[in-house]
């Protein structure tokens, strides 16, 4: 089967197929390793409510045995080679990724594309992996800072789908079906949303080669790749306070504001305010709350960034007695931000910490492969490394200063996980916060 258009840029070389499956490949020099992975264009947004969770649910299923493969088979076939095989689901997408020597690549293509394209979900392994699943729920909540994650997502997105936990609920899980699931799984995991990335010592031939021996009886029809998600969330910020009663020791604190989405050009500015308000060691939320006052272990900021909305937070866990001086010195960190900008020396230490990023960050084939895979299901484009670099230097103190204004000016939404009854038994300095 030969591809239905080629492109080449460098070691970067990307094919669409018939079926509408996207190969992409990154060879790496010097590599002995391979990284392949199976992007896919579902996660937890795309799930109807009485299915949620299915995504993830799926992730757990999808090894547990194909036509061909017992789960114990997939299991010794990767180990014999010293592999790893794994997968994940986020809210945007879902990955089935293994690594192995060079000299199997083949194998672990032929892991990858079988566990997509030909898992049974036999009934009794859905009800085994159910009450995995709902471990790992349970597992959630007693991690607070997870717990406090979702509760986030959830007061900030409101009703759009990002507000739901990738997980699901224990509720939606002991409700799903194996026909679900199964309905689920044939009615989206297709190759028109499909992109299989592979980096390291690898061709792009034989990544073609090997994709069609193993995935061949899936790519007979015809099809467009669907388009990278675009559009708008209708997301509006709101105050609005969650508060999730816990034994823990700890208070744990995360606030934030919706932010731009992935495809604004403005990300990379966004990054690098990112880095001066929660991202290192030197920014200012460390400095100010932990190495001036102390208050707290570990204190950051975050972007997360969909296609169609973000969200700027702030995580900071302490004890309960100083939540309300944690909160008011948050406070003043956002106030400063908001009303000064960045100095030059913050906007030149912001801009290496993302040039390091970047650049230590693809050390590995794995981290590869990850990035071209990425680009490729989000974008439908790639952007060279130098190009990135380019886009990081370029960023100005007035266009941080301006994008600080626009997103820390909205309406603040908290979460809350700690030693608390109610929101009354919060200090006031939460409400301030978000007033």
């Amino acid at each position: 089967m030969s591809p239905a258009g080629v492109a080449q840029d460098g070691t970067l070389q990307r094919s669409v197929l018939p079926s509408g499956l996207r190969v992409v490949t990154e060879q790496i020099a010097g590599s002995r390793s391979a990284a392949v992975g199976m992007w896919v264009a579902v996660g937890s947004r795309d799930e109807p409510a009485a299915v949620a969770g299915a995504a993830h649910y799926l992730e757990h299923l999808l090894f547990k045995g194909t036509a061909r493969r017992s789960a114990a088979a997939i299991a010794e076939e990767i180990d014999a080679v010293g592999g790893e095989l794994n997968a994940f689901t986020t809210r945007d997408c879902t990955c089935y990724h293994a690594q192995v020597l060079d000299c199997d690549l083949e194998l672990a293509i032929d892991l990858v594309c079988d566990v997509l394209g030909d898992a049974l979900l036999d009934p009794a392994d859905v009800e085994t992996e159910r009450g995995v699943v709902l471990e790992e729920i349970a597992m959630r909540d007693d991690d607070p800072e997870e717990l406090l994650h979702d509760e986030f997502c959830a007061a900030l997105f409101g009703s759009h789908p990002l507000g739901r936990p990738v997980l699901g609920t224990e509720e939606s899980v002991s409700a799903l079906s194996r026909e679900a699931l199964y309905r689920f799984y044939r009615r989206l995991y297709t190759p028109e949303r499909m992109v299989l990335a592979a980096a390291g010592n690898v061709t792009h031939s034989a990544v073609l080669a090997a994709v069609v021996r193993s995935f061949g009886s899936h790519l007979t029809g015809r099809a467009q790749p669907v388009r990278p998600r675009r559009g708008r969330a209708q997301v509006t910020a709101r105050r609005a306070l969650a508060l999730c009663p816990d034994s823990s020791e700890q208070a744990h604190l995360m606030l934030g504001v919706p932010a731009i989405d992935r495809h604004d050009d403005r990300r990379y500015v966004l990054g690098v305010l990112n880095a001066a308000l929660g991202g290192g060691m030197s920014s200012r939320l460390f400095q100010q709350v932990r190495e001036q006052r102390g208050l707290a272990y570990e204190v950051y900021s975050a972007v997360d960034s969909y296609a169609d909305i973000g969200s700027l937070s702030i995580y900071a866990g302490c004890s309960p007695g100083r939540l309300a001086e944690v909160a008011v010195v948050i406070g003043d960190v956002l106030a400063a931000l908001t009303r000064d900008g960045l100095s030059a020396t913050e906007l030149a230490r912001g801009k290496g910490q993302l040039r390091g990023g970047l650049v230590l960050g693809l050390e590995d084939a794995p981290s590869w492969m990850t990035r071209i895979g990425m680009a490729e299901l989000n974008h439908g484009e790639h952007n060279t490394v130098e190009d990135e670099l380019r886009r990081i230097d370029a960023v100005t103190v007035e266009q941080v200063g301006e994008l600080a204004r626009e997103l820390l000016r909205q309406p603040i939404t908290a979460a809350v996980v700690g030693p608390y009854a109610d929101a009354d038994d919060l200090p006031d300095e939460i409400a301030e916060l978000i007033a």
